[in-house]
């Protein structure tokens, strides 16, 4: 049905534009038929015989062409479509929206140009085709490259609308308690243990990016890296479906940026939210861009138990150490524990005293001697 509407459009353009054609060069061929062939000068309504004939000769060739051409310009038409339809695909619907508003406002400064130098000799008449080009194509190049910073001017207004289609509680919206989770720390899996116990609060933010981060580990064709990125998404669902959590999924990109850890930095800043992690450098380069980390890493160094020199308690040694006669044990929570003399002792459960304790980067790591 949408084919043979098609069609009888293009017919129906094809003969007017044949119409409009003949009229350009009747009176030359008016002027030909009437004294030559017909040899009378009639009139209808002020038409001449020789125009009517004319305008129907052209109406008539103009639908004959179009009915000729009408299926290879419908098939045109459909191979653009479909070629349309691919690239808006391809397009996030926050970057259709925001090329829409700014081909818009790109149209009315160039209507306002094109009027103001209309006057202009020679020229005036073709400014306002220039500067709609122009303009347009340059509203659309902006809104899209400058979109999170257009919505960063206005976060009142973006999160109260999420807030509604979340049908999240007003309370905790208005802490703007984002925190924005990274791979390595949904790989870990201890943050699905953090969010059961109740100690993080507001809303967790994934990032679309770091989602397809997960998504190509987890089909790595390596074994370990796809078992790490399935138990990821696994530590994601049971967030999202278990606990008293808030999930949102940011769909949000940065072309510009090519890293994962930059594109979280920036969506962090422009959220004025918190970022989740265990990764050290993540941490090290979000601190020097002003944006606060969680690093669950800190977290369980501060939850330790306390140890101090002269303590005594029961450990078994399992390895030996980088220092000769040295042995190495562990303690539940994995603190490691260097044990002097403590070779000897190897697969061996004996009682140490602390001689002194030493906390770095990576954890905390407790000297003793056997007692």
């Amino acid at each position: 049905m949408l084919e043979k509407i098609l069609r009888v459009s293009i017919i129906i353009l094809a003969a007017i534009f044949g119409l409009a054609i003949v009229q350009l060069i009747s009176p030359l061929i008016a002027l030909v038929i009437s004294t030559e062939y017909l040899n009378i000068d009639l009139s209808i309504f002020g038409i001449t015989l020789a125009h009517l004939i004319i305008g129907l000769l052209g109406i008539i060739i103009g639908a004959i062409i179009g009915y000729i051409v009408s299926p290879y310009l419908i098939i045109l038409l459909k191979k653009f479509s479909n070629w349309v339809e691919i690239q808006l695909n391809k397009m996030k619907i926050h970057d259709v929206i925001a090329g829409v508003c700014g081909l818009a406002i790109g149209l009315i400064i160039a209507n306002l140009l094109g009027a103001a130098f209309s006057g202009v000799p020679i020229v005036g008449s073709y400014l306002p085709i220039v500067f709609s080009i122009v303009l347009g194509y340059l509203g659309i190049h902006i809104t899209i490259k400058k979109r999170d910073e257009i919505v960063a001017l206005f976060p009142r207004l973006f999160r109260e609308q999420s807030r509604e289609k979340k049908n999240i509680p007003e309370s905790i919206t208005e802490k703007k308690a984002y925190k924005l989770l990274d791979t390595s720390v949904i790989i870990d899996g201890r943050i699905a243990d953090i969010c059961q116990s109740g100690f993080i609060e507001g809303i967790l933010l994934i990032p679309v990016f770091v989602l397809e981060e997960l998504q190509h580990i987890a089909d790595s064709s390596d074994l370990l890296k796809r078992t790490r990125g399935r138990r990821g998404l696994d530590v994601l669902k049971r967030i999202q479906t278990e606990f008293d959590m808030f999930v949102q999924i940011d769909e949000r990109d940065f072309d510009d940026i090519t890293e994962v850890d930059s594109k979280l930095i920036k969506l962090a800043q422009v959220v004025n939210g918190k970022i989740i992690t265990n990764d050290y450098n993540l941490n090290k380069v979000a601190d020097l861009q002003g944006v606060p980390v969680l690093n669950i890493n800190e977290l369980a160094n501060a939850l330790k138990p306390v140890v101090i020199p002269g303590e005594t308690m029961t450990v078994t040694i399992v390895k030996d150490g980088k220092e000769q006669g040295q042995g190495v044990a562990y303690l539940d929570d994995g603190t490691m524990i260097v044990v002097e003399g403590g070779r000897k002792f190897i697969n061996t459960t004996l009682p140490v005293a602390v001689t002194s304790v030493l906390q770095t980067a990576a954890g905390r790591m407790i000297f003793a001697k056997p007692k």
